[in-house]
C-alpha cells in the first residue's frame, strides 16, 4: 500500500512538472507526403472562386453579368486567372454569349441550365431550420473559443466559406438568431484609423461548449480527462522511437477544453502545447471539409493570444493528428481522424452540394472535348473593335436563345 501511495505521489509530481517545463526531444520529424490527402484537398481546387463568381451572377438582377465587369473583380473572387480564361475551364458551369437585340454587343456571362437548377437545389437546403441552427451553433462554438466571446468580422469572414455561413450572413442569418450574435465595437481601430466591429456572442452557452474530443470520449466511454488524439500516421512515416515514447506520455497528460482558459500555464510546457493542439482539432472540427488554410489558423491564433510559433510548433510535432498539405498554391491544414484514405468519414449537408459543382465542373463532352472548344477559336492577341470585342467574337460567343440543354 506504502508503494502504491509513493507511485501516485510521484505520477502526480510528474505530471505537474510537465505542466511546468518543455520536455520534447530534439528530434527532427520529417514531413511526409500523404496522397489520400493530397487528393482530398485538390478536388476542390478552383471550387471556391466558382462558387463566389456564381453567387456574384446571381445576385444581378438579370442573373447575367458583363464578362467586362468581372474582371476588375479577380482579386475579391480569388480567381487563379483571368476571369475569361476561368469562366472558359468551365462550361457546364458558366456560359458565354452575346447579348440579342443590341448594336455591338459586349459579352456576358450566366449560370449554365444544370448550374442554375444546382443552384436552386443549394438555396433550398441553405434554407433549411436545422441547417440554419447548425451553422449558427457552429458560429457560436468558434466565438466561444475566444476569451472575450468576441472575433472581427473580417477574422469571420476568413473562415465564411469554411464554416458554411451564406454569403449575406450578416443580412439572413444573424437577425435570424438574435439570442444567439450581435455586432460590437472591438474598443480599437484598425491601421487605417477607421472603428474595428466585430461579432459577439450574446452570453456564454454551456450546453455548446463541449469540444468534439469531449464529445468522442463520452461515445467511446473514455476516462474523464485521460483521453487521447487520435493519430494516424500515413504509410512510410516512421518516428524514431524515443519520439514515440514522448508522443505516450504527452497523450496520458490531462485533457484541458478549448472551451476553456488555460493561458495561465507555462507557454513552453508540455500541458500548454497539449491545449494548444486542442484547441486547433476543436477549430478543425468546426469546419465544414474539417481542413482550411494554414494562415488562418495562426490569424485566428494571434487573436486569440497564441503566437504565431505556438501553433506552428503544435502542427509540426503531431503529424499524426495534423496534415499540412502543399496542393492548390497553399498550405492547407487537414485533421486527420476526419478522412479515410482521400473521403470525408461524415459528410456535412452542405459539402455534398459542394462536390456535386465539382462534379459538374469536371464534366466533358463526349470524346473528352471540352464544351468551351465549341464557343472559343484560337486566341488572337490585341485584336480588338472599337466596341471593346475581338475581332471575330461572333463566331466564338453564342447568341443567348435560352435553349441550352
Amino acid at each position: 500500500m506504502q508503494q502504491l501511495l509513493h507511485f501516485t505521489a510521484s505520477a502526480s509530481h510528474y505530471h505537474r512538472h510537465r505542466q511546468l517545463i518543455r520536455t520534447f526531444i530534439n528530434a527532427r520529424i520529417k514531413w511526409v507526403r500523404d496522397p489520400y490527402l493530397d487528393t482530398a484537398v485538390e478536388k476542390e481546387k478552383n471550387l471556391k472562386p466558382l462558387l463566389l463568381l456564381k453567387t456574384l451572377i446571381i445576385s444581378q438582377p438579370s442573373q447575367t453579368i458583363p464578362l467586362s465587369s468581372v474582371s476588375p473583380l479577380k482579386p475579391h473572387l480569388h480567381l487563379p486567372t483571368t476571369a475569361q480564361k476561368f469562366i472558359e475551364k468551365y462550361p457546364s458551369i458558366f456560359k458565354l454569349f452575346l447579348p440579342p437585340g443590341k448594336t455591338m454587343p459586349l459579352p456576358h456571362v450566366k449560370l449554365t441550365p444544370k448550374a442554375l437548377s444546382l443552384h436552386h437545389e443549394e438555396m433550398l437546403m441553405l434554407s433549411l431550420s436545422h441547417y440554419r441552427k447548425d451553422v449558427a451553433e457552429r458560429l457560436a462554438k468558434l466565438l466561444m473559443l475566444t476569451r472575450g466571446l468576441k472575433i472581427p468580422l473580417d477574422l469571420i469572414d476568413m473562415f465564411q466559406y469554411d464554416l458554411g455561413l451564406p454569403h449575406d450572413y450578416l443580412l439572413t442569418l444573424l437577425p435570424e438568431f438574435p439570442e444567439f450574435f450581435q455586432i460590437s465595437d472591438l474598443g480599437f481601430r484598425d491601421s487605417s484609423g477607421n472603428v474595428v466591429l466585430g461579432l459577439e456572442l450574446v452570453s456564454w452557452r454551456k450546453d455548446l461548449a463541449v469540444s468534439a474530443m469531449e464529445k468522442r470520449a463520452k461515445s467511446d466511454g473514455e476516462s474523464e480527462r485521460r483521453f487521447k488524439f487520435l493519430m494516424n500516421l500515413p504509410r512510410g512515416f516512421d518516428l524514431e522511437k524515443r519520439v514515440m515514447e514522448w508522443v505516450e506520455e504527452w497523450q496520458n497528460l490531462p485533457y484541458i477544453s478549448p472551451y476553456e482558459n488555460a493561458f495561465h500555464l507555462a507557454p513552453n510546457s508540455d500541458q500548454a502545447e497539449k491545449w494548444a493542439v486542442g484547441v486547433i482539432h476543436e477549430l478543425l472540427s468546426l469546419l465544414l471539409s474539417k481542413k482550411t488554410d494554414r494562415e488562418n489558423i495562426f490569424r485566428l491564433g494571434e487573436f486569440l493570444g497564441f503566437t504565431r510559433l505556438r501553433f506552428k510548433k503544435a502542427l509540426l510535432h503531431f503529424p499524426g493528428i495534423f496534415y499540412v498539405s502543399n496542393k492548390i498554391r497553399m498550405q492547407t491544414v487537414v485533421l486527420r481522424e476526419e478522412y479515410k484514405k482521400n473521403l470525408l468519414i461524415e459528410r456535412h449537408l452542405l459539402m455534398g452540394m459542394r462536390y456535386k459543382y465539382i462534379n459538374l465542373m469536371n464534366r466533358v463532352l463526349r470524346r473528352g472535348k471540352p464544351i468551351r472548344s465549341v464557343f472559343f477559336g484560337h486566341k488572337k492577341r490585341n485584336s480588338f473593335n472599337k466596341g471593346g470585342r475581338r475581332k471575330g467574337d461572333d463566331n466564338r460567343y453564342s447568341i443567348d436563345d435560352d435553349n441550352d440543354e
